[in-house]
């Protein structure tokens, strides 16, 4: 694990958030599929215990001291209320909206991270960026092809789970300043996961064979995302790391076809090309930052 000091390094960070979304996007097919037998409180309890097993065995091996602790322990519990109200009325909103305004509104994510970057995490954003994340989010719209104006109550839960999902991802960045990614999934899920079983009363279903294997793959799932994202944001200011959850739309268009047999049509593959174009603006942008930085460093 990195300490707060860790070294930037924001291709390494990028790197590391883009296969993290790409894990977020099979979690996200997987929910889709279990969602038609069970109740999301259930799918979620069961990742959630999944990834609490996993990092509560490592953090006891590693002897990482406990994050309940910790100076940030508030605000760890803000971040899986943050998630848990985000999954929630994303979840629900999606019985309303069809997949094209949801994914559009939901996407908003990202531009209100580079905002509070700014205003929480006092962090410089150059034009890469906005360039990156503008484009991102454009080519995000012309792939999910809104053709009307969606519900407004809807609307409106699908776009405060867009900003609690930013605020959570910026909380992300803060925490890991001096806490290690082990000890913050064990704490957030532990949490995320008690609440939801405050609905088993009304909502459980015993799984069958099928939903047993399924669940558990989900939990295997979020916790190699959840590691793989957490520590992409050591390396990489939370700015930078924004525009690529973008890069999770392109991995939904293939599991969707790999799994559901669903052809985009072509305005999806227009969207992700423009999307891949933003990503390499991306690329290209910290690359020059890091060479720039090396420069300075050597005189």
């Amino acid at each position: 694990m990195k300490s707060e000091n860790a070294e930037a390094r924001p291709l390494t960070g990028i790197a590391l958030a883009c296969a993290g979304y790409a894990c977020f996007a099979m979690q996200d097919a997987l929910v889709k599929w279990l969602v038609a037998e069970y109740e999301v409180p259930e799918i979620l309890f069961m990742r959630s215990l999944v990834i609490v097993v996993i990092t509560g065995v490592l953090v006891r091996y590693r002897r990482h001291p406990s994050i309940f602790k910790s100076p940030y322990r508030k605000t760890v519990v803000l971040r899986a209320a943050l998630m848990f109200v985000a999954w929630l009325l994303f979840y629900n909103a999606a019985r309303s909206l069809g997949l094209a305004e949801l994914t559009t509104l939901y996407f908003s994510a990202p531009i209100i991270v580079m905002f509070l970057s700014i205003l929480v995490l006092r962090e410089a954003i150059g034009p890469g960026r906005w360039i990156a994340c503008i484009g991102g989010f454009i080519g995000v719209a012309i792939a999910a092809n809104p053709t009307h104006s969606p519900n407004l109550v809807p609307a409106a839960m699908c776009l405060i789970a867009g900003f609690c999902w930013a605020w959570s991802t910026i909380l992300i960045r803060l925490v890991s300043r001096s806490e290690t990614t082990l000890t913050q999934m064990f704490a957030t899920s532990l949490l995320f996961g008690i609440a939801c079983a405050v609905s088993f009363p009304w909502i459980w279903k015993t799984p069958d064979a099928i939903g047993w294997t399924l669940m558990i793959g989900l939990g295997l799932i979020a916790t190699l995302g959840q590691f793989l994202l957490y520590e992409g944001f050591r390396y990489a200011p939370a700015s930078a790391l924004a525009p690529v959850e973008y890069s999770g739309l392109i991995w939904a268009f293939l599991y969707g076809y790999l799994i559901w047999a669903e052809i985009p049509a072509m305005n999806v593959f227009v969207g992700a090309l423009i999307i891949v174009a933003s990503s390499l603006v991306l690329i290209a942008w910290e690359r020059h930052g890091e060479i720039a930085r090396k420069k300075h460093a050597a005189f």
